[in-house]
């Protein structure tokens, strides 16, 4: 089967179950040989910029006709049997509404199949239903049941503690952006408590007054699209806020960065292992440390920055 897979989670989530992708988005690069393969879509927005002039880039692309333009040549050259596409968010990945509208002009004879989770059930359903369209069945349900024994395994541990601190997820900096969908099942899976938004809402925007109240006692940076680089890179955008240094995570050496593009945003097989990541910052006195590839004290990237 020729399979097309136009964002990252959905690409992990095929190569795990097998099969080769013939072409994937611009910001596939999971396993690493996905990002050899042909891109059919491509971004309006500078990756590299900072966080408030991404946000800038991401506001006009939507204003002018969306953040990305999907390759309307490659997409034939290719001509899939099944493209995966997302609902979720118009600025993570092309959205549902453009794929069908490619897939109709270039009157291609294909299946898509439109990703749009927002708990771990969802993506559990997404792996199962990308199996059910490609012939994949059995695989989808062995992975799922190893996904799913990881799972239980954080939540038994997490079970046995009465600790339940205060944590705050930010998928944003500039402006500052509480992470959700998932999110706030997984914390509270990996023994925290997630108090600035609800289940499965929207991430949005907040003030920062809101955040200084809520007093984290588990901060985790997170951008969408960042990698630990360019999220130090960016730290000033929290760092030079007032009160920061004031934040009880920050004050007890509990604020993180973790690597936003490969974990924690992308709703993937990987998933769970930012479950795990999460648990390992919360409750370090029960679970590994992630490994630095994967997270760092926001101490030590302040420092070495």
């Amino acid at each position: 089967m020729r399979v097309v897979s136009l964002l990252p989670s959905a690409t992990e989530i095929v190569a795990a179950l097998g099969i080769e992708p013939v072409g994937v988005s611009h910001e596939c690069d999971h396993p690493p040989r996905m990002a050899e393969k042909p891109a059919v879509n491509r971004s309006r927005v500078d990756p590299t910029a900072s966080s408030g002039e991404i946000d800038e880039q991401v506001l006009e692309a939507e204003r002018s006709g969306g953040v990305y333009d999907i390759e309307l040549d490659t997409l034939a050259r290719l001509d899939p049997d099944l493209v995966v596409s997302q609902g979720i968010c118009e600025v993570c990945a092309v959205d549902a509404v453009a794929v069908r509208e490619a897939v109709d002009e270039l009157q291609l004879d294909c299946e898509v199949l439109t990703t749009d989770p927002h708990s771990i059930g969802d993506v559990f359903d997404d792996i199962r239903r990308i199996g059910a369209a490609t012939g994949t069945e059995d695989q989808a349900s062995a992975l799922v049941a190893d996904l799913e024994a990881r799972v239980q395994a954080v939540e038994r541990t997490t079970q046995m503690t009465d600790e339940r601190p205060r944590v705050a997820v930010l998928d944003w900096a500039d402006p500052a952006m509480v992470a959700s969908h998932w999110i706030p099942e997984m914390v509270e899976l990996a023994g925290g408590s997630y108090g600035l938004t609800d289940h499965e809402a929207a991430s949005r925007p907040v003030e920062w007054e809101t955040i200084r109240e809520y007093d984290p006692e588990v901060l985790a940076v997170a951008p969408c699209g960042f990698d630990l680089d360019q999220t130090t890179e960016n730290l000033a955008d929290l760092t030079d806020r007032p009160g920061w240094d004031e934040l009880t995570a920050v004050q007890d050496g509990q604020a993180y960065a973790i690597d936003g593009h490969q974990y924690v945003n992308r709703p993937g097989t990987r998933l769970v292992d930012s479950l795990e990541h999460l648990a390992g910052v919360i409750h370090p006195e029960a679970f590994e440390r992630p490994p630095e590839g994967a997270a760092r004290p926001l101490s030590a990237l302040t420092v070495s920055s």
